[in-house]
């Protein structure tokens, strides 16, 4: 009778062990996410990746111009993976004294002067097909960064993408 406790102990422990490994290994691959972001840049009318920490407008591929804003790139059919699925749901940029703002706070530490609801009128959204850009606090900037989360063709709800 205690032997046969025993293995069911021993057996036990050793799922519990497999488990642990097995979430040990999920959890590392899914932490902090990635450090790049993916950029467009507008006079190249082309995405490419950057520093995630990167401020929009950023120079951009061709020039020393700051013409490279964030793109926020989706899977419509909720495969990150599936390259073939991915297009830019929106472009986002943020206003001068904002940028300048994050910028010294990521250099210094100290908090930006503005506060994030004053901030959030400070970064702009738009549609990569249009030209006009929206304050995010906006009716349609709001509208523009929330028409992504809709089904796709399968019905499978649109899943955002990091390089």
């Amino acid at each position: 009778m205690n032997r046969q406790r025993n293995l069911k102990l021993a057996a036990a422990l050793l799922l519990l062990a497999v488990a642990a490994v097995a979430f040990g290994r999920l959890a590392r691959q899914h932490r902090g996410g990635s450090d790049l972001a993916f950029f467009y840049d507008e006079s190249e009318q082309r995405l490419f990746t950057g520093p995630r920490t990167a401020i929009p407008p950023i120079r951009g591929l061709n020039d020393a111009e700051p013409d490279a804003v964030r793109a926020v790139v989706i899977s419509t059919n909720g495969n990150p993976r599936d390259r073939q699925a991915r297009v830019i749901a929106y472009l986002e940029r943020y206003s001068p004294e904002l940028k300048r703002q994050m910028e010294t706070a990521q250099t210094t530490g100290e908090a930006p002067a503005m506060g994030r609801g004053m901030a959030q009128a400070h970064r702009f959204v738009r549609r990569p097909h249009e030209s006009r850009w929206h304050p995010l606090t906006s009716e349609e900037g709001e509208r523009i960064v929330n028409e992504w989360m809709t089904a796709g063709p399968g019905g499978q709800p649109a899943a955002i993408c990091t390089p």
